[in-house]
């Protein structure tokens, strides 16, 4: 659970947002259009893939790497960009099963396609690290009872909803393969389906902020950790698009700490814990050049 000071500050954002939104839908669509190569990147690389941001950046766009890969990851980064998109053109409607298999099924295409689009069943067991996944016998009556509670109107505050699915989700791992970047995409497709930009859960911090979160959860069913995540990156998608519509220039933030005397640490721990209005370009932090401390 995150505190209605946490609350507050986000629904103050999100005012914000929806007010610039109405003359500047198409920017914004431009925006999160914009961040599909690192959200591509990021996903892939926290399962380890060895592209690249740049890498990622040239196969999406057509061009050649200098360096011999896999033609699983080229696929990994195709498929996930072209899902991206999918879920950015489409009008979300209500989470179903038929369209989580139908992105798994994106996702894996060219890749696996005798598992594409299907949860485990049989003897399809899976293991990561020491977490074994959900039997496979219950796997899919398993996903249609968490696709069920996540579709249920009821008092929960909407982070904390996508959380605890995400949670669950991981936890059953319904996936041979994929489940990783599925549970990715489905809280992207969650937070779209609420009027709400897309968020980058980050690789280079994935042991400490993402990894660690799934270990407490499996020994507590606390998800709270989820939400907090969640919120933060929340947060930053929303500072992102409130800067780049208003701001009359944007800098890297440890220009801007120097030129209010603000130590680069310091600085970085606000941007992190988002009580500045920083957010992160390339994995490089920025912020407002003109924005002020009160």
């Amino acid at each position: 659970m995150i505190n209605q000071t946490t609350k507050d500050k986000i629904e103050g954002l999100l005012a914000i947002y929806k007010k610039l939104s109405i003359s500047n839908e198409s920017l914004l669509k431009e925006i999160a259009f914009s961040e599909i190569s690192e959200m591509v990147y990021n996903s892939n690389a926290i399962e380890n893939s060895t592209l690249s941001l740049e890498d990622t950046e040239k196969i999406l766009s057509g061009g050649e790497l200098s360096r011999k890969v896999s033609v699983r990851e080229v696929f990994e980064a195709k498929n996930l960009a072209k899902i991206t998109e999918f879920l950015l053109h489409k009008n979300c409607s209500e989470l179903t099963l038929k369209l989580i298999l139908q992105l798994h099924e994106m996702l894996l295409s060219n890749i696996d396609d005798a598992i594409a689009g299907r949860f485990r069943s049989g003897k399809e067991w899976v293991r990561v690290g020491s977490h074994l996944g959900a039997n496979p016998q219950f796997v899919s009556q398993l996903m249609n009872e968490l696709t069920d509670d996540y579709n249920t109107i009821d008092h929960r505050y909407f982070l904390d909803k996508i959380a605890y699915f995400h949670a669950e989700f991981e936890t059953i791992h319904p996936f041979v393969d994929g489940n990783g970047r599925m549970g990715r995409i489905l809280i992207n497709l969650q937070l779209i389906k609420e009027g709400l930009p897309p968020v980058i859960i980050q690789n280079k911090s994935k042991h400490t902020d993402y990894y660690s979160l799934f270990s407490k959860y499996q020994t507590t069913l606390k998800f709270d950790g989820f939400t907090a995540l969640l919120a933060n990156l929340l947060q930053e998608s929303l500072h992102k698009r409130i800067a780049l519509l208003t701001a009359k220039r944007i800098v890297p933030l440890q220009n801007w700490a120097a030129k209010n005397n603000i130590k680069s640490n310091i600085a970085g721990n606000k941007a992190k814990r988002q009580t500045i209005p920083a957010f992160r370009l390339r994995e490089k932090w920025m912020i407002d050049e003109e924005y002020k401390l009160i």
